[in-house]
């Protein structure tokens, strides 16, 4: 008795095309378009969850350099005083001082000088 894959291949097929919810046009209809697509976009999702990683810490290190900047100090110089001070704040925490508190980064400065 042979082997009738329609099921299968429907049911694969079907995978993909939900994938697609926001396409446009063939990438939406065609399941060719549509698997290419699907691995292009997975793909980055996948590189980019890591990049994400990289461009947070390269934002952060700019919100602090800027805050540095305001009380008369580069961010070098700023970072070398918390290691001094025995500060231990990672530059996310950093960061989120310099934009929402800027009078607590400021007395953390001011203990870096």
């Amino acid at each position: 008795m042979r082997v009738k894959r329609g099921v299968t291949t429907h049911k694969r097929h079907k995978k993909v095309l939900k994938l697609t919810k926001g396409y446009s046009k063939a990438r939406r209809s065609s399941y060719r378009k549509a698997h290419e697509a699907v691995l292009k976009a997975l793909s980055y999702q996948y590189r980019d969850r890591r990049n994400l990683k990289r461009d947070m810490r390269a934002l952060w290190i700019t919100r602090i350099g800027a805050a540095a900047r305001l009380n008369g100090m580069s961010y070098s110089v700023f970072t070398a005083g918390l290691k001094k001070a025995e500060i231990s704040l990672d530059r996310k925490t950093l960061a989120e001082l310099a934009v929402n508190q800027p009078k607590a980064f400021e007395a953390v400065a001011k203990a870096t000088k």
